[in-house]
């Protein structure tokens, strides 16, 4: 497959004019009574108004809507058209094609979910199989934990998390999550990074409404095995940021720290746009080595005037006794989709092992 471009100043844009122009031209070839015309008036008229989703779902309903044939004939043209997009987030409005009109061909559908993933993913358009008929969709799922494609495999776990990032909430899951664990335990030890790694988010995602459910399943891992105690951090992520005892101590981190500590801000005023940089100086009061977790969590001014907080991690070391740490970090305060900055006092804390031992501030103008 070749490499994924760059991403465009708008990731709404993976779906523009020359995009959609260069699918018809595709999809011409592969079906000549295909109609380009219409389709083409579909996904470009309103396009400036859709969002990088919305893009992604007409996409699929303009192709419904002019491909001729039945849903499976549709699909094995799509088939076709998969290998030559080119661009894995594009494929995956192929998948929301089967998502969107193939629920009524359940077995069909998901051996087409199966194949488009290897060129995309699949992870968004399995979910409304999975709520239709779970038991159905995750035996599906159990199966392709055997895939010699790893992007298959990986599939059976980031299709099923319950909370995953853009994709249609396992409502479900949430509520019971132990359907999944055969499937993350049969993949725990892949050989493949990318597939331990969705194992990992969705413990992650589980560790939000269940967290006891998630640790004693850990507890039971033999966590000296390195890729296992990977998977393990990187599940409680959430857990150790917010400052759970029983994770903490399951890394070494459960002793609350005995330490002297300062932080600093730098500038203390600034604009949207400029670096901030924090400082901080961990000096130990014990005669023992210490394991920390060390975080800082900025509270960030809102509309409204209140501030809602969000924890950064910083780092983690072992700090001889009667040591002393410095550590400084930097971040640019910018705008993202996920979060506008608001002018006002922020208030920064030092968090280490789940305890917050000192602070600072900074004004935004």
């Amino acid at each position: 497959m070749p490499s994924e471009p760059s991403p465009p100043a708008q990731l709404k844009d993976w779906f523009d004019e020359a995009r959609y122009r260069s699918i018809a031209r595709e999809l011409t070839q592969l079906a000549p009574k295909f109609d380009a015309k219409t389709f083409l008036k579909l996904v470009l008229d309103g396009l400036e108004v859709r969002t990088l989703m919305e893009r992604l779902h007409q996409s699929a309903v303009a192709t419904d809507a002019t491909l001729p044939g039945s849903f499976q004939q549709k699909v094995r043209v799509l088939q076709k058209l998969a290998p030559k997009l080119g661009h894995e987030f594009v494929t995956i409005f192929l998948g929301d094609f089967v998502a969107t009109f193939g629920r009524e061909d359940f077995d069909f559908s998901m051996e087409a979910l199966r194949f488009f993933t290897v060129f995309g993913s699949s992870e968004f358009a399995v979910r409304p199989f999975i709520v239709a008929d779970q038991e159905r969709a995750l035996k599906t799922l159990r199966q392709w934990t055997k895939d010699a494609d790893e992007k298959v495999r990986r599939l059976a776990s980031e299709g099923s998390r319950p909370r995953l990032p853009w994709g249609m909430r396992l409502s479900a899951l949430v509520r019971d999550p132990s359907p999944t664990l055969v499937i993350l335990e049969a993949l725990k030890d892949d050989e493949s990074l990318f597939v331990r790694r969705s194992v990992a988010n969705h413990l992650n995602d589980i560790t939000k409404d269940h967290p006891e459910f998630v640790l004693q399943l850990l507890e039971s891992w033999e966590l000296e095995r390195e890729h296992l105690r990977w998977i393990a951090k990187q599940a409680c992520r959430t857990l150790i940021k917010r400052g759970h005892p029983r994770a903490l101590k399951l890394f070494g981190f459960g002793k609350q720290a005995e330490v002297a500590a300062t932080l600093k801000a730098s500038p203390q005023c600034l604009e949207l746009g400029e670096r901030l940089t924090l400082t901080a100086v961990i000096t130990s009061t014990s005669r023992q080595s210490q394991r920390l977790a060390v975080d800082y969590v900025i509270h960030y001014v809102k509309a409204r005037g209140v501030s809602a907080e969000k924890v950064f991690k910083w780092t983690e070391v072992d700090l001889p006794a009667r040591g002393t740490l410095e550590l400084s970090k930097s971040q640019v305060i910018r705008d993202f989709t996920t979060r506008k900055h608001h002018p006002g006092r922020h208030r920064v804390e030092l968090q280490i092992n789940g305890q917050r031992v000192a602070e600072t501030m900074f004004a935004l103008k």
